[in-house]
């Protein structure tokens, strides 16, 4: 791998919109991730709208590595579930509209068993999205921390291929008493990395979120594992709680450069 492909993730700047790029540029990234609920909405990337923020970020050599798309609930939750479904099918059109490829968002509780109704509803869903990827361009990255990379693994090999991308982000996996590893077994399906480090904290049982390369996560043999299966996406700078977040991200920046 010549270098990492490094992004920043806009809504950890705290900063509008024009001004988290112009950040972004001055840092020296190479990508960003846009969330498509709290900053821009699909519905509002239309015609002239879609036309400027592709000049803007031309003009500032940026590419979108990812455009994310939270939701309150999984996939394995009928509640508003189409609403679920048709939210993020726009947000896979959107990020196909940007150049991306990725739409990010965690696939809810994944059941133990593969006889639960819970998972058998999110397997319908998500081979529903699988196939709706493939005619848009654009594939959800599932990201994790919310279960051991073992079970997300189970669910990947009861979907149809290439229906289910990872985005992985080892500080959710830490802050969740999780470890990687198994990342071996899922580097494969790895489509971006949410760089995020953390520690775990076995009193509290439940881990804390640090500045990159204080934690336990191990970048630089992260690499090494995703190079082994020609990882072709972002290293994308999460930092949910950062005090000084313009200096903290640029340094994450520069940590993932310099790897």
């Amino acid at each position: 791998m010549p270098g990492l492909r490094v992004g920043v993730q806009l809504t950890g700047l705290r900063l509008p919109f024009k001004e988290a790029l112009h950040a972004a540029a001055r840092m020296g990234a190479d990508a960003i991730e846009i969330d498509a609920r709290y900053e821009i909405k699909p519905s509002d990337l239309v015609g002239t709208a879609l036309r400027q923020v592709r000049k803007l970020l031309e003009d500032l050599n940026l590419r979108v590595a990812a455009v994310r798309y939270p939701t309150r609930r999984g996939y394995e939750c009928e509640d508003e579930l189409e609403r679920r479904i048709e939210g993020t099918k726009q947000a896979m059109k959107m990020a196909h509209d940007l150049g991306a490829n990725v739409v990010v968002n965690q696939v809810g509780a994944i059941p133990e068993s593969t006889d639960d109704p819970s998972f058998q509803l999110m397997r319908t869903v998500l081979s529903d999205l699988g196939a709706y990827s493939h005619r848009v361009g654009a594939f959800l990255g599932c990201e994790t921390g919310a279960e051991p990379l073992s079970r997300l693994a189970m669910l990947l090999d009861s979907l149809p291929d290439g229906c289910l991308g990872i985005t992985l982000n080892p500080g959710n996996l830490l802050v969740n008493g999780f470890d990687l590893e198994n990342l071996q077994a899922i580097a494969k399906h790895v489509m971006l990395v949410h760089a995020k480090d953390g520690v775990k904290d076995k009193a509290r049982g439940r881990g804390t979120e640090v500045p990159l390369g204080r934690g336990m996560a191990e970048f630089p043999e992260i690499v090494a594992i995703l190079e082994e299966f020609h990882f072709p996406g972002y290293f994308v700078v999460e930092r949910d709680n950062a005090q000084n977040p313009l200096e903290e991200i640029a340094i994450a920046v520069q940590f993932l450069k310099n790897i």
